[in-house]
């Protein structure tokens, strides 16, 4: 039986390079040897944490099978190498995307409420390569349903390629949320998915977007990304002109007309003062969009949202329409696409990950944005 080298996850701080044996290629499967795989703040939270949505120790995940030890990495690129006997989507040598989520029709199942909607990222019985599924990122081969590969633009290469992923995420924040060209927007943090949001709004045509930031080197990212002002929240500065000394909310009202505010407020942080920051900030009729995951309950004023009439949504994840929308801003917009190449700050091999990605990313975070673990196939 073949086998390939795989970096897998036993448990908190226990990831190991190993042998694995080749999984056959079911009829709607494909085979790819991955290109490039992103390494994400949901892969550290496994690492020193886990398993969160990893399979817990003894249990396996209810359609996929999959249980500890399990292949690491959701954001992944990679080549076409073997097709199953019903697939016309793709064909061998092409350049893919992978979509990591699957649901009910993956699974073989009827199509729940929201799968039937397009929905995938609502499934209740939701899967995702690279967590708790057979496949993943972090490895020399992968077995991905055909359904969850978008073929790559002659425009587009691999590296870029393991990055619709993250962009993807922002991609579905700013679609969901009812921004519109001309639009003003403040986005809250800027690791990965704020400086993606900021990417995001601005090749969907934004018209001034503030950024909030405390470490140095991120907001020196964000100005350059294109944000049209950086604050950093815990500097004082004199009131605005409605008398609020917030640095973030002024700033917001300053570059508005009518120093109303901005349209929507993105949250890529998850604390309290961000919210309240977020809700101060929106103008009349305006959005409060929570990207974040809190590990917290946080407090909030439903008057502030009824006074005004502002709203408070969130989300989570993306679909397939989402990752289309990426991969063809990519190949048509040039600015987007050489900003994205700008958030690879680094690429590693499988045998270095532990050492010298996840812990650089956990001990100087502010140093990186994007590293990408390097496979087999990743020549562009």
């Amino acid at each position: 039986m073949s086998s390939f080298t795989a970096l897998r996850f036993h448990g908190q701080s226990d990831i190991r390079l190993e042998q694995v044996p080749s999984l056959p290629c079911g009829p709607d499967e494909i085979r790819i040897r991955p290109g490039f795989c992103g390494i994400c703040g949901t892969d550290l939270k496994e690492f020193t944490s886990g398993p969160i949505l990893c399979p817990q120790p003894g249990s396996s995940h209810e359609q996929t099978g999959a249980r500890l030890p399990v292949i690491l990495g959701h954001e992944f690129s990679g080549t076409v190498a073997e097709l199953g006997s019903s697939i016309s989507n793709v064909k061998v040598g092409d350049r893919v995307a992978v979509m990591p989520n699957l649901g009910d029709a993956q699974f073989g199942l009827s199509k729940c409420a929201m799968c039937e909607i397009g929905k995938i990222n609502l499934c209740t019985k939701t899967a995702y390569y690279g967590l708790d599924a057979l496949s993943g990122g972090f490895s020399e081969e992968a077995v991905i349903k055909a359904a969850n590969v978008f073929t790559l633009p002659a425009s587009v290469p691999l590296d870029l390629g393991a990055l619709v992923e993250p962009l993807s995420v922002a991609w579905h924040m700013v679609r969901i949320s009812g921004f519109q060209a001309g639009q003003d927007a403040l986005v809250q943090g800027a690791g990965p998915i704020g400086l993606s949001l900021l990417l995001v709004l601005k090749v969907v045509g934004a018209r001034h977007v503030v950024v909030s930031e405390v470490l140095k080197k991120r907001a020196v990212r964000a100005q350059e990304f294109g944000a049209d002002a950086v604050i950093d929240p815990t500097l004082s500065s004199s009131s605005d002109k409605n008398g609020d000394p917030n640095p973030v909310v002024a700033a917001c009202r300053q570059l508005t007309p009518g120093n109303l505010g901005v349209h929507v407020a993105f949250d890529a942080s998850g604390l309290q003062s961000t919210l309240n920051t977020a809700i101060a900030a929106t103008r009349p009729g305006g959005t409060m969009f929570n990207v974040a995951i809190h590990s917290k309950p946080l407090q909030i004023n439903p008057n502030d949202l009824v006074v005004l009439e502002k709203r408070y949504i969130g989300g989570i994840g993306y679909t397939a329409d989402d990752f289309r929308a990426v991969i063809s801003a990519l190949d048509k917009n040039a600015d987007f696409a050489g900003n994205a190449k700008k958030m690879i700050s680094g690429i590693v091999p499988l045998e270095d990950v532990v050492e010298k990605a996840f812990k650089g990313l956990l001990e100087n975070k502010e140093d990186h944005v994007k590293i990408l673990v390097q496979g087999s196939q990743s020549q562009s």
